[in-house]
């Protein structure tokens, strides 16, 4: 079977991993790249760089990655939509909840594969945790707490941390617990001089009674990219910095001395460190988006489900705008 042509809107900071990948993958064949910016980081070799969008489908597509800035994803991908390519676009799906159902529409009514880069949910730690989880080894799952801290981006200015970072914890975090949000309550913080708040936290539940709670900011010296999932028979702790996963038991010790009883609660047992194949995250993504348009089996992140994310994000800053909690 002839290699699936796939062209690629982008070449920015996190375009050009996108066209090293593409060029790397099976199936596929990187055949055109656009960006109205030109190409920075000097990916474009042999293909150039094309102005823009209308360029890019003349070369005839069929599959498309869009990695411009959020505001742009809607334009680009109803053209392409339009033009009949399956396409993936960058997180967040888009900058408004109006455009991203245009874009739901667009595609699923032409019977078009349309993702939507959530690339945590590839990421080994992230899998491996969900396939335990799915194997029953911690039992009934009580609460997922997700850190994600960093210094502030420059490269990101039409969003603020909500949709460019906390939406890559609601994603994974209904990924993993295989349930929509059912209300979030969030707070934010402006410290940075931008429209956008660059500090966010969100408490919620899912619809399946999970309690979940996310610390995500641009103000920390650190980063920090931690998924803690407590449950009847301990904790999990997946790092997608280094794609580790941990698993921290309860113990089963009987506890002898006699005046600690009353404080200790859950004890300690022991801890393990998984071993397990780490593939890069972007290279799983795309593998997944090849697959879905082949209509084989595929965990790609559909354009519905990058919407509901979307609308969990929109929920929250909502709620830090109001003061109140919000339902979905």
């Amino acid at each position: 079977m002839a290699a699936l042509r796939v062209g690629l809107l982008g070449v920015g900071m996190m375009g050009r991993h996108h066209a090293r990948v593409l060029r790397e993958i099976d199936g596929v064949e990187l055949v055109a790249i656009a960006d109205p910016g030109g190409d920075p980081h000097g990916v474009g070799g042999d293909l150039g760089v094309l102005p823009d969008i209308e360029a890019l489908i003349e070369v005839g597509l069929d599959m498309a990655v869009v990695a411009v800035p959020t505001r742009f994803h809607e334009d680009a991908a109803l053209k392409l939509a339009a033009a009949g390519v399956h396409t993936l676009v960058e997180k967040p799906i888009a900058h408004s909840l109006d455009a991203g159902a245009r874009m739901v529409e667009a595609f699923e009514s032409r019977g078009l594969v349309g993702a939507v880069g959530h690339v945590e949910r590839f990421n080994p730690a992230v899998q491996e945790l969900r396939r335990r989880l799915e194997a029953g080894e911690l039992g009934d799952v009580y609460q997922i707490a997700t850190r994600r801290q960093s210094t502030f981006p420059a490269r990101i200015a039409d969003v603020g941390v909500g949709k460019d970072l906390a939406s890559h914890d609601i994603d994974l975090t209904s990924w993993v617990a295989q349930s929509d949000y059912a209300a979030v309550f969030a707070q934010t913080a402006f410290k940075s001089g931008r429209e956008h708040e660059d500090m966010i936290t969100i408490t919620g539940r899912l619809a399946n009674g999970i309690i979940v709670n996310h610390l995500v900011n641009w103000l920390s010296p650190m980063k920090e990219r931690i998924t803690v999932v407590t449950g009847d028979r301990g904790t999990f702790i997946a790092d997608t910095a280094t794609g580790d996963l941990t698993f921290y038991a309860n113990g089963t010790i009987p506890l002898e001395w006699e005046s600690m009883r009353p404080f200790r609660g859950v004890s300690e047992g022991d801890i393990t460190r998984y071993a397990f194949a780490k593939r890069e995250p972007l290279r799983v993504e795309h593998e997944a988006f090849r697959d879905a348009v082949l209509g084989k089996p595929s965990d790609v992140v559909t354009m519905a489900q990058g919407q509901h994310t979307l609308a969990v994000v929109e929920g929250a800053l909502d709620s830090a705008s109001a003061g109140a909690s919000v339902a979905f």
